[in-house]
């Protein structure tokens, strides 16, 4: 725009040019006095014309500046308010202005920046004359693009700390392609970025603890479906991540701990308590069963809770191992009550057996009562013989046996007494066998325990198969088609003195596991309520 003192001179000049030089023209003319006052009225006329055209485009010029600085006023306010960045740049990359916080950012503030490049600024500032450097070649990248373009940027600040903006970079250009302004702005992202930074770090954190945790670790959502769980849930559980995941977990806990389950839950959301080593049973993929130490704990997020995270820990061998400690604390205690008493029991009792003998021999008359005095005599060594065998176990002596004929042999002792029952015993020998390293006493107990036992319930039918299970291990399968063990006594086999039988001891089975356990072998029951038992027998061939 033309300074308006200058349009006021120039006013001056012409109007003083106009009245002279038109004034003398007509003089000079020597025009009639008639003629003269025409041309000196039009000459009025244009030069009121002329003056009010002059009039109107000076006024149109100070409302057009009056605008101008106005919008240039609103602009100063409205980029010195804003909390970002914001610089106007000359296509040479000269700086046409700048709001108070480029200024201070950069400590020029004191400076006069209008007309001076980056690099010239940067003459200014010790601290920042690095940053400001850079600026100019930001800058030419953003003049090349050509078009909007955006990048983080970080900047150093006096106490040792560093910002970092999000910064807009915009060229205009004319329209002969030649550089007009360039636009900066840039947004302080310091304080999200570390946001992300200490969130990230979270993630991190939750991500290393959840994921490579050693046990289970779960997180349930308040409708009870599993929303997350580490890889450890197949070895748990059998099933893949995928099966379960935004589904019910009900399905893995088994029908006595489903109401303890629910407990806790509504304790946990509701209350906000934690529940801590609960032993919780669930059922397998192969439906097996595992016991598991669970903890868990309400999430809240906004002091609201959202779900359940938690971890369990396999307790199975643990629960197997106390089970195993009981039984041998009791077979210890009867260990040691089976030393003394079987000894105390047998001195006596020789004696009596001796006297009832005597007496049966020389009294005929009352012989059917002495003949059940020595089977209750007998009886009672038999329990003895029994008790000794639990008692601190002797150096066995183990020497190369013919599994077959063992088995034979009992066979035939107990062959009588299978037809008194009604049982038909089929003992199948398999001549491929090896001899085995075995004390053949001790086994031949255990097969008369056996076989007795499924004689004595209620068989029609006893099948025994011998058979090689790997190189170095025998099968002998005991199979009737008796009244069956349910499953609650099935828990039970093997406990001391335990036994459904009228007059039974509670031993036989107690004696028969602790002859498994002498050989090194292992016994396992499969029974079902009058369908009959399976008794497997593994026994390895060598000591």
């Amino acid at each position: 725009m033309v300074n308006k003192y200058k349009i006021l001179l120039f006013y001056i000049l012409f109007s003083s040019i106009w009245i002279l030089a038109t004034d003398n023209l007509l003089v000079l003319l020597d025009i009639p006095k008639g003629t003269l006052l025409v041309f000196q009225n039009i000459k009025g006329f244009l030069f009121v014309l002329l003056t009010s055209i002059f009039i109107f485009y000076l006024v149109l010029n100070s409302e057009a500046y009056k605008t101008e600085k106005e919008e240039k006023n609103k602009l100063n306010i409205l980029i010195n308010s804003m909390v970002d960045f914001v610089n106007f740049k000359d296509g040479e990359g000269r700086w046409t202005r700048a709001n108070e916080f480029a200024l201070e950012l950069f400590q020029i503030k004191h400076i006069d920046y209008v007309g001076k490049k980056d690099s010239e600024l940067a003459e200014s500032t010790d601290f920042y004359a690095e940053a400001l450097r850079y600026c100019e070649i930001s800058d030419e990248e953003a003049w090349l693009k050509g078009t909007n373009s955006r990048c983080i940027e970080e900047i150093p600040m006096p106490d040792g700390s560093i910002k970092t903006f999000d910064t807009i970079k915009i060229p205009s250009f004319y329209d002969d392609g030649s550089r007009k302004e360039l636009v900066v702005m840039g947004r302080d992202i310091t304080d999200r970025v570390q946001a992300e930074k200490k969130l990230a770090e979270s993630e991190q954190k939750y991500k290393s603890l959840f994921d490579f945790n050693p046990e289970l670790v779960y997180v349930i959502d308040l409708k009870g479906r599993l929303t997350d769980v580490n890889e450890h849930f197949h070895r748990f559980t059998g099933y893949s991540r995928e099966e379960y995941i935004n589904n019910t977990i009900l399905p893995l806990i088994s029908e006595r701990d489903r109401r303890k389950v629910y407990k806790s839950f509504y304790h946990i959301i509701h209350h906000n308590q934690s529940s801590t080593n609960e032993e919780i049973e669930i059922i397998m993929k192969d439906h097996a069963t595992k016991i598991l130490r669970c903890t868990s704990v309400p999430m809240i997020i906004n002091e609201e809770t959202v779900g359940i995270i938690g971890y369990a820990v396999d307790i199975s061998k643990e629960k197997e191992t106390e089970i195993l400690l009981r039984k041998t604390e009791k077979l210890s205690v009867v260990g040691e009550l089976a030393a003394s008493v079987a000894h105390e029991i047998r001195n006596p009792l020789t004696s009596l057996k001796g006297f009832v003998q005597m007496l049966k021999e020389s009294n005929k008359e009352h012989d059917f009562y002495y003949r059940i005095m020595l089977e209750e005599l007998e009886r009672i060594n038999i329990i003895a013989s029994e008790l000794l065998v639990l008692a601190k176990p002797q150096k066995i002596q183990f020497q190369k046996m013919n599994i077959n004929q063992l088995l034979r042999d009992v066979g035939s002792l107990l062959e009588s007494e299978a037809n008194l029952y009604g049982v038909k015993l089929d003992i199948q020998v398999n001549k491929n066998l090896p001899f085995i390293d075995c004390e053949p006493n001790q086994l031949k107990q255990l097969f008369i325990n056996i076989i007795k036992n499924s004689i004595e319930a209620s068989s029609k039918n006893l099948l025994v198969t011998l058979e090689p299970k790997g190189e170095n291990t025998v099968k002998i399968l005991f199979k009737d088609d008796g009244c069956g063990i349910d499953e609650e006594r099935l828990k039970h086999l093997g406990e001391p003195f335990y036994s459904m039988k009228e007059k039974g001891t509670g031993l036989g089975l107690t004696v028969s596991y602790r002859i498994v356990e002498f050989h090194k072998g292992n016994i396992s029951f499969t029974s079902s309520v009058n369908e009959g038992t399976e008794v497997e027998l593994l026994l390895p061939i060598h000591k």
